[in-house]
């Protein structure tokens, strides 16, 4: 809709409505005899004169400046148009509902650590969602020097203030400076509630602030996630049986030759060894004596101990274990 609606009537409304809007004045306009204010959903409209607050309208739907809404203004209740006189006043329209904006540090932050002189970067990103929540504050700091307020300018208020409070708040519960995840949800209250107070400020409440990742450097990544692999398979011992696996079935896939079965066999009697030493440490932790698993009869080749070739002998050559 314009302007003007239809050949007297022109019309006070937010034109050009868009949603990434948080607030647009309508001002330097003159409101005449028949004039319609047109609220849509989602939108509240302050009229202001000489700069003051004269009255706030949340109902949507169309109303008649003159019998609707002039009644209802404070110093302006005994305002009456003339055929052909106006009256110049600001209006402005208010998106009220909560927007949901993204944001990232625009570049690393260095959190302090013991083991790192110049601290470990980190970036961070997330979203947070904020409204309008006073009238008063935001004409007083904003709406006046501003035609127009979006997006964009808040997260660039936020993002203004963000850095330190990140720094603050991941040295306060970042109990794992390597493992910050864990602890996202305490960071981003934290953070919530310090963004909150400061945007109160300009009329603006902060009513929620989520953290999606924190981003290493790619070194740092690739400890991060070795030290995890070989947490998953619970020691050391475990991780070198697999890494020996892993290279064995490696060699398979690449065709046989003499040299990888020799390795092939040495890899398995170190495993061998390794599974003895276990059933060992084991048995012994539980106070039983070690046995040697019992067979068929037949001697082994390789000693199960110490991984020695026994040839079919009793006792191995090396440890004199029983074969």
């Amino acid at each position: 809709m314009g302007l003007f609606s239809g050949q007297f009537a022109n019309v006070v409304e937010w034109e050009e409505y868009r949603d990434d809007i948080i607030f647009w004045k309508w001002n330097n306009k003159e409101i005449k005899k028949g004039s319609k204010l047109v609220i849509r959903p989602g939108q509240d409209a302050i009229f202001l004169y000489n700069g003051k607050r004269e009255g706030i309208f949340t109902d949507e739907g169309s109303f008649d400046i003159e019998s609707e809404i002039l009644p209802f203004l404070s110093s302006l209740k005994g305002f009456k148009f003339g055929f052909n006189s106006g009256l110049r006043a600001e209006v402005l329209f208010v998106n009220t509902k909560e927007f949901t904006i993204k944001w990232g540090t625009k570049k690393a932050i260095n959190i302090p650590h013991e083991a790192l002189p110049g601290g470990l970067p980190i970036r961070v990103f997330g979203t947070f969602n904020c409204k309008v929540s006073d009238y008063l504050a935001l004409i007083d700091k904003i709406a006046g020097v501003k035609q127009q307020y979006s997006i964009e300018d808040i997260k660039e208020r936020v993002l203004a203030v963000l850095d330190p409070l990140l720094m603050k708040w991941i040295t306060k519960e970042g109990k794992d400076l390597f493992n910050l995840q864990a602890n996202a949800y305490e960071i981003a209250k934290g953070i919530g509630e310090d963004l909150d107070m400061e945007l109160m400020k300009i009329g603006f409440s902060i009513t929620g602030f989520q953290i999606a990742s924190f981003n290493y450097p790619e070194e740092v990544q690739e400890m991060i996630n070795k030290v995890a692999s070989q947490s998953m398979v619970g020691d050391m011992g475990r991780y070198q049986t697999m890494a020996m696996i892993h290279g064995m079935e490696k060699g398979r896939g690449h065709g046989s030759s003499v040299a990888s079965d020799v390795a092939g066999i040495q890899m398995g009697m170190m495993m061998g060894q390794q599974i003895v030493n276990q059933m060992q440490q084991n048995q012994t932790q539980q106070g039983t004596p070690y046995q040697p698993i019992q067979g068929t009869g037949a001697k082994p080749n390789f000693c199960p101990n110490c991984g020695t070739k026994t040839n079919g002998v009793n006792f191995c050559p090396n440890c004199g274990m029983k074969l």
